[in-house]
């Protein structure tokens, strides 16, 4: 037997979300948190077990730690959607997460031991021989309830609610535990992969950042700018990039950025700033998700500030790629500081679960 002879086998394409700035409250809903993660089907068959990913990738090799919890806490056959997480001493720690994805076993295996890996179940595809995707989503949730009832404590399903007001005070209370809003779903939607055809809200606030370099895009113009902020040591530190650039303005942007392109990066504040995204040199580090994503960026003098869209932070860096709003010509780039900055009060990721 194999993951294949399930009634529902990889690769599985997602349900997804798309955004909405209110939480919705007409039709039967059910809300829950919305975790942040890596996305993951579990195919499950006996001793066979598969991790896949949001472009359905493979990711059972990077959580050996999980895969062995998963066979110790699962139904013998079963299909599972949901999120692998990694709790850190401030609540979710999605850069531990990141880290997780090496090519190397041996570094995988450290890793395992040192930052192990969850998994929050929020949907059932199948549970035995029966394929539940056309079956509505209210009757997923009450076998994903009653099949996992005794799982723990790697294993958790998720908190959910009918009440719109409960899920208004997760929205804001659960940004502490590093949770970066609330998805709704109707109770009579089947499972529809690939579609966007649940809601999410998500946290929205803007910032003043310095520009510090952009990134070309790969067809023409400029394709992302580099954000940054300046710390209590008087260093500019990078927390991002702003994104999502329609082709007209990317070129305008190279237009604009052309004055305040630095010919010697020597004497940038980035030029030594060595990581993932970043180099010393203009040959910089390629993605760990795509070797050949080319992440090679033009250093700019410090002196332009934007007003930027962000949505969630972790640690000292915007979690997503953040939206462009306007020039800030009136700011002083000084004063582009992380004191700006909202900053969630901690919550202890325990009492999401007892939610």
């Amino acid at each position: 037997m194999t993951v294949n002879d399930l009634p529902v086998h990889p690769p599985v394409s997602p349900m997804l979300a798309k955004l909405a700035r209110e939480l919705p409250v007409d039709g039967d809903l059910l809300y829950e948190p919305k975790w942040d993660g890596f996305r993951c089907i579990v195919f499950r068959d006996g001793d066979d077990l598969e991790l896949g990913s949001r472009n359905e990738r493979p990711l059972t090799r990077y959580f050996p730690e999980l895969v062995e919890a998963l066979r110790a806490e699962l139904p013998e056959r079963c299909v599972l959607d949901g999120e692998i997480i990694i709790v850190g001493a401030n609540g979710l720690d999605f850069d531990a997460l990141q880290q997780r994805i090496h090519p190397a076993a041996s570094r995988v295996r450290s890793l395992a031991e040192l930052t192990p890996a969850s998994f929050v179940a929020f949907d059932l595809l199948a549970l035995g021989d029966v394929d539940l995707r056309e079956t509505a989503f209210s009757e997923r949730r009450t076998q994903l309830e009653s099949s996992l009832a005794a799982v723990g404590p790697v294993v958790h399903v998720t908190p959910a609610t009918r009440d719109a007001s409960v899920a208004r005070e997760w929205f804001s209370h659960f940004e502490g535990a590093g949770l970066d809003g609330v998805v709704a779903k109707r109770l009579e939607l089947s499972y529809r992969e690939g579609d966007r055809a649940m809601i999410k809200v998500k946290h929205q606030r803007t910032a003043d950042c310095v520009v510090g370099g952009f990134r070309w895009h790969k067809q023409s113009g400029v394709g992302s700018l580099l954000l940054g902020l300046f710390g209590g040591d008087g260093q500019l530190r990078r927390v991002g990039i702003c994104a999502s650039f329609s082709a007209a303005r990317r070129l305008e942007l190279a237009t604009e950025l052309e004055a305040y392109q630095m010919k010697d990066p020597g004497g940038h504040p980035w030029h030594e700033l060595e990581g993932e995204g970043m180099a010393a040199s203009p040959e910089a580090a390629h993605s760990r998700w795509n070797s050949g994503s080319d992440l090679s960026w033009e250093p700019l003098r410090p002196e332009l500030v934007c007003e930027v869209a962000y949505d969630h932070l972790q640690g000292a860096r915007f979690r997503h790629a953040t939206s462009f709003q306007r020039w800030r010509p009136d700011r002083d780039p000084g004063s582009c500081t992380f004191d700006q900055l909202d900053e969630p009060v901690p919550v202890d990721l325990a009492t999401i679960f007892d939610s």
